[in-house]
């Protein structure tokens, strides 16, 4: 009919892939352990003690949780501190690490990307979205463009719709 228009989506003929880093994160629950807590007027570490605590942990609280071990107090505690709190933990958590929250979220989206088969883009024109819901580390962009650079077409970031152009190879 004469006046009408056929309707394309030139993003969908565009051929880009979509990929969204979101969908690397490891799902479940963020747990974090400060060895203050297990101190003696959060100062002092006393081996007994602290022994005794950890013994006293629910470990079904943790279980198949991300674990994060960091000290906020002023006190020097030896490393064997989070030998034992590791070993009390490590056959219910699915990962425990040292460090802040945040660094256990780049720890485990570095896990991801290097454990992730990006064969399915091989060849391909890939934009990696820009917008997420949840916070991605900027390490996990430097991470998964160094696995994509040797396979992939095109790399783009932003939105199919609206994206900055990154290489071409």
């Amino acid at each position: 009919m004469e006046g009408e228009f056929e309707i394309r989506n030139r993003v969908t003929e565009s051929g880009l892939i979509s990929f969204d880093l979101e969908s690397l994160l490891p799902k479940g629950k963020r747990i974090g352990i400060d060895i203050k807590d297990f101190l003696f007027e959060a100062v002092i570490l006393k081996e007994k003690d602290f022994r005794a605590k950890v013994a006293l942990l629910d470990r079904e609280y943790y279980r198949n949780a991300y674990i994060h071990l960091y000290n906020s107090a002023e006190a020097i505690v030896p490393l064997w501190v989070y030998f034992i709190l590791t070993a009390h933990l490590t056959e219910v958590a699915k990962k425990i690490a040292y460090g802040s929250e945040k660094e256990l979220e780049i720890l485990l989206m570095h896990e991801a990307i290097e454990s992730y088969n990006f064969e399915e883009l091989r060849g391909k024109r890939v934009v990696v979205k820009g917008c997420s819901k949840r916070e991605i580390p900027e390490n996990a962009y430097v991470a998964l463009v160094e696995k994509l650079k040797p396979i992939v077409k095109s790399l783009m970031f932003g939105e199919a719709c609206s994206n900055v152009p990154i290489f071409k190879n």
